[in-house]
């Protein structure tokens, strides 16, 4: 994390490592300096000083010196020492999104003596702007919810976690479970649902997940699981919780009271931002805690100081109070207020709000929950609905639609889905950047809202996982588009079974990705399959070579439906772009418009081209712009478009290295050509003696062009002229041009 960053083009000296709640941020941490303790990595640095925001929490206005000795009590006489060496200092501060402080990373308010008495959140802004201590290093975690909030210019290097891998999941229930078979039957449940094998890249859910799974397999004699498995993260933590107080079995009314204790508790530090609590926090909610229950669900960091075993679960907890003691005025508040803080803190609360309207979820810990637990329900179902209606009338930021999609979604209330997102045609998440739980989620709104038509999630980030959730919830859409995501070939095969059972698609754009490979054959596969009826197909920008071409003819060959490909800005130029043009000459190929700009394409590619608009009568559009054409074959082309089953009626042949000899080879294509509407032939050098030719033919009675684009193309004052003379003499020319000089 501080070596070389070829982006920033220096040394990192002050990181963010971003990650959502239980991907591992805080372990991490711990890895960094147990590696660094063991002499193992980061030795530059003579001394690690780790600090929880957390634990600053409880500090105030203090100095750089009192903070570290309030940490580290026994470098007393050694402190002064080692600080006068900044830069073989690591300053580690876990958990920006827990911190009360205020910090503001632009603040011209800066402190420069360690020994000067500051507000705590202060210091830590005057560390990473490098006004005090020049020289050290600062490594920092925190959820993106709270970055999205913050200037983030201020780090050098951005770190995202990113969880668990397919075989790393695996590996956590072969190490969690002592009996492999056990183990096995585990992960497979957990494989065949989507949801929860979604929730596994995230190691804290992992072990909720294990910890659930264990007790739910074994708490029947024939080895089968309990009827009530979670879908969701509401559902998970609610048999978590379950199980905590099954195992405790003490009455109930004690369990019921203590849950509605901490409950409270936990909900003020959500709001708050606390995390610790103290003994004066437990006495103020009358927290019985010589309870054993209480262990179950808080740790006692140090003596007196207590926190939950995961800020997810405090998160659950302050949720679930609100079913036990239940107060509408309470609740409308804590509502309004959890959706209120820009810096996200109450949102995971809020889904679990949701989540626990939902009679079956709930249903489990019914003995626990008060008799108006079913009031509550309706209270969140009724603030879900008008929140949604509120956000559809004042904002359009895609985040908080994704935002509104967990909350239904926690809900698996299919009926208020669909009530709630009704005026929801088109879905466009495009620029958010969308994990495997985001796809999951929009899977479920997906194939609830049958009625929507159009996805855009284009710039998402999305990865093979995230598609494979999707894939099978793509089967209404009519119109899709996947552009800027870096999908890889192996991306194809997900994209292959989402449109080959949906005849519904009509439009695909896959633009500004790397399909090409061996899997590409499996999309082209797909289009090709009588159920699919994809009308425009754009290929843009995709990196595929000329090999590509024969798995495109395949594709194209057979699909009747298939009007517009777009195949601009790849690179097909060579022996294999005869077999897509071999395609385009087949009697059932329908295509009207074909883009093949930037293409590298080469003179000698005129006579491939010409093959296959000479026997497409269907075709109306060709994109030739930006490649080489010039040359002795170019009059190939010309000679095809000459043809009387050529029906082309927009040509662009902008910026191909087109000379004055070329004129007469566009003159033979044009001249007889009744079809040909608009000819682009910009950013060509078409001056000179054979510019006649081609003034000859625009004046012939055949040729029915009415708008020529001609600019930049270096023409001298008689030859603007003649163009003039030209739009004068035929009324329905419209000459666009412009002499270079």
């Amino acid at each position: 994390m501080f070596r070389w960053s070829h982006k920033s083009k220096l040394v990192p000296h002050v990181v963010m490592v971003s990650g959502v709640p239980g991907v591992g941020k805080t372990t991490l941490m711990q890895k960094f300096v147990y590696d660094w303790v063991k002499g193992d990595l980061y030795q530059r640095f003579s001394f690690v000083f780790f600090f929880k925001f957390r634990e600053l929490n409880r500090l105030n206005k203090v100095s750089l010196e009192t903070m570290i000795l309030h940490q580290y009590p026994y470098l007393g006489e050694q402190l002064g020492k080692l600080l006068q060496d900044p830069e073989k200092l690591l300053f580690i501060f876990d958990g920006l999104d827990e911190s009360n402080h205020n910090m503001d990373f632009t603040s011209s308010h800066l402190c420069s003596n360690p020994k000067q008495p500051e507000h705590c959140g202060q210091i830590v802004v005057s560390l990473v702007r490098k006004s005090l201590l020049n020289g050290c290093s600062v490594l920092m975690t925190s959820r993106p919810t709270t970055l999205a909030s913050i200037d983030c210019d201020i780090f050098q290097r951005m770190v995202e976690i990113i969880g668990f891998f397919t075989e790393e999941r695996k590996m956590y229930f072969e190490n969690f479970f002592s009996d492999p078979e056990l183990a096995e039957k585990a992960f497979n449940y957990v494989k065949e649902n989507d949801t929860l094998y979604t929730f596994c890249y995230l190691p804290s859910y992992c072990w909720i997940i294990c910890t659930v799974l264990s007790m739910s397999f074994q708490t029947t004699s024939s080895g089968q699981p309990v009827s009530l498995l979670p879908k969701t993260v509401t559902q998970l933590f609610v048999i978590f919780v379950a199980n905590i107080l099954f195992n405790h079995s003490l009455y109930k009314s004690d369990a019921k009271k203590i849950l509605q204790s901490i409950g409270w508790m936990a909900e003020r530090g959500v709001m708050n931002h606390s995390v610790v609590f103290d003994e004066g926090d437990l006495n103020c909610f009358h927290v019985d805690n010589q309870s054993k229950l209480l262990s179950s669900f808080l740790m006692e960091s140090e003596p007196g100081t207590y926190s939950f075993l995961h800020l997810t679960l405090q998160e659950f907890i302050s949720a679930l109070v609100h079913y036990i003691d239940y107060s509408p005025e309470m609740l409308q508040n804590s509502l309004e207020e959890a959706k209120s803080h820009p810096d996200g803190r109450g949102e995971i609360f809020l889904r679990f709000l949701c989540g626990l309207s939902d009679g079956a979820t709930r249903s489990i810990l019914k003995e626990y929950l008060a008799t108006q637990a079913a009031q509550a329900s309706r209270h969140v179902i009724t603030w879900m609905k008008d929140l949604i209606l509120e956000e559809q009338r004042a904002s359009n930021d895609m985040k908080h639609l994704l935002r509104t999609f967990y909350y239904l979604f926690e809900t698996r209330n299919k009926a208020l889905v669909l009530e709630s997102i009704k005026s929801h045609i088109k879905v466009d998440l495009s620029r958010v950047h969308m994990s495997a739980l985001d796809c999951t989620v929009l899977a479920f709104i997906l194939e609830t809202c049958t009625y929507i038509k159009e996805l855009d999630l284009s710039e998402c980030h999305l990865d093979d996982e995230g598609l494979n959730r999707l894939a099978p919830a793509l089967h209404n859409l009519q119109i899709l588009s996947l552009t800027y995501n870096n999908l890889s070939d192996t991306s194809c095969t997900q994209l292959a079974s989402g449109i080959r059972n949906n005849p519904s698609l009509k439009k695909l754009d896959l633009s500004d990705n790397n399909l090409s490979g061996p899997h590409f054959s499996d999309l082209m596969d797909a289009l090709s399959s009588p159920a699919c009826r994809i009308e425009e197909l754009h290929l843009k920008y995709n990196n595929l070579p000329d090999t590509s071409c024969t798995q495109l003819a395949s594709g194209i060959r057979n699909n009747p439906s298939l009007k517009k490909l777009d195949l601009s800005d790849n690179n097909l130029s060579g022996p294999h772009f005869s077999d897509l043009m071999d395609a385009l000459s087949s009697p059932a190929c329908k295509i009207e418009e074909l883009n093949l700009g930037y293409n590298n394409l080469l003179d000698t590619s005129c006579t491939q081209l010409a093959s296959g608009i000479r026997n497409n009568p269907s075709l109306k559009k060709l994109g030739l712009f930006y490649n080489n054409l010039s040359g002795p074959h170019f009059s190939d082309l010309m000679d095809a478009l000459s043809s009387p089953t050529c029906r082309i009626e927009k040509l662009d042949l902008g910026d191909n290295n087109l000379s004055d000899t070329s004129c007469t080879q566009l003159a033979s294509g044009i001249r007889n050509n009744p079809s040909l509407k608009i000819l682009d032939l910009s950013k060509n050098r078409l001056s000179g003696p054979y510019f006649s030719d081609l003034m000859d033919a625009l004046s012939s009675p055949a040729c029915k062009i009415e708008d020529l684009c001609m600019i930049y193309n270096g023409l001298s004052n008689e030859e603007e002229e003649e163009l003039r003379k030209l739009e004068t003499c035929k009324a329905n020319l419209k000459i666009i041009y412009r002499r270079i000089r």
